[in-house]
């Protein structure tokens, strides 16, 4: 069937998104092939109308205007399994529920995205946000990405190195215009052991952490999301979010210090030991978002109106019912804003804004 024979008009996008915020999409469109995805690019490209490609809405904001253009629904599904080694591959369509795929893992007792469970979304947003989670990330197992080049018009396979990975981020989450994922190859461990790094991780499954196997290591981690509201439950009034709001900063070991001798003079830390820090590499430290926002005095539960703080996380923005867009954003900018006045260190943004411009990268990503 021709695109413009299944083109929507003036399709509401909030409740394609776990914030329900937003307005509606110019034109809209559901592809579930390469094909499709081609010609509806070709179509918008005719046009000189902007692309936005959604797909689960678990890490998007939608201005209140909606979007100008062309959304492509990414609705592709099939995985392809094969072995290689010690090793299983799995090629994987974008419109997989990714949480689908980790328990498939998990089931066919194949390691490496066990960590990565009951985070929403589609397998193809994965690679372009660089999904982490309690001491993993996707990048490390993934072998290929294949997409279409938007500016060669021609689909393409990326090795990991052409994708630019980094903490939160892609060569993908950099260009957003530049390519449209279509499928992710996945190489993950047969029989492999879970990954239990993380402290929290550690902590939880206590005697367990050397014995435990894949499952109770996915059941764990989501058990920990969930005393979070970071799984989409629609019981828990906190669950209208884009998970966490923020990304932990990195910064240099000199702001790292400068943040600790705050503390200790607003008598949020004792000492240092109490300021939760991460080298990274040399001369480089990740600090605990979540910590600087409650320590600015920004507190869990907080409300503006429709909007607020999770009262279970100070790293998620929520949306109550009845709210804008511009409310959320507002918010954010008052937390950011206090971060940065008491701490010294900005902020950015996890989610993506649709339409707008993207988070920016560097030495806090």
């Amino acid at each position: 069937m021709p695109i413009e024979a299944r083109l929507r008009t003036n399709e509401p996008l909030s409740g394609r998104t776990t914030l329900g915020l937003g307005g509606a999409a110019r034109h809209f469109v559901e592809i579930a092939s390469d094909e499709d995805l081609a010609d509806a690019l070709a179509w918008a490209r005719d046009r000189r109308l902007r692309v936005g490609v959604l797909g689960g809405g678990s890490n998007l904001v939608v201005p209140d205007e909606g979007f100008d253009g062309l959304v492509i629904a990414i609705a592709s599904r099939g995985i392809v399994e094969t072995r290689d080694g010690d090793r299983t591959r799995l090629a994987v369509r974008a419109g997989e529920i990714w949480d689908d795929l980790v328990a498939r893992c998990v089931d066919a007792d194949l390691a490496g995205v066990e960590c990565l469970s009951g985070i929403p979304g589609l397998v193809g947003a994965t690679p372009i946000q660089n999904v982490g989670a309690y001491g993993q990330e996707v990048s490390s197992t993934i072998v290929e990405v294949r997409a279409f080049d938007r500016t060669k018009e021609r689909f393409v396979t990326m090795r990991p190195d052409a994708c630019a990975f980094a903490y939160r981020d892609s060569g993908f989450k950099r260009a957003p215009d530049a390519f449209v994922v279509t499928d992710v190859v996945f190489s993950l461990v047969r029989g492999g052991r879970p990954t239990i790094a993380y402290a929290e991780l550690q902590k939880k499954l206590g005697e367990r952490a050397s014995v435990a196997t894949l499952r109770e290591v996915r059941d764990t981690v989501i058990a920990l999301r969930r005393g979070k509201a970071m799984v989409v439950d629609a019981g828990d009034p906190n669950t209208r979010s884009a998970g966490s709001f923020f990304t932990n900063p990195i910064v240099s070991d000199a702001t790292r210090d400068d943040v600790i001798a705050r503390a200790i003079a607003r008598g949020a830390a004792l000492s240092a030991a109490e300021v939760p820090t991460f080298p990274q590499s040399k001369g480089v430290t990740k600090l605990a978002a979540g910590w600087l926002i409650e320590r600015a005095g920004i507190a869990k539960g907080l409300r503006r109106g429709a909007v607020g703080i999770s009262d279970k996380h100070a790293l998620a923005l929520v949306h109550h019912g009845g709210g804008t867009t511009r409310e959320l954003l507002a918010l954010a900018d008052e937390v950011t804003n206090r971060v940065r006045e008491v701490w010294g260190v900005q902020l950015e943004r996890e989610p993506v804004v649709f339409g707008g411009p993207q988070p920016r990268t560097g030495s806090h990503a």
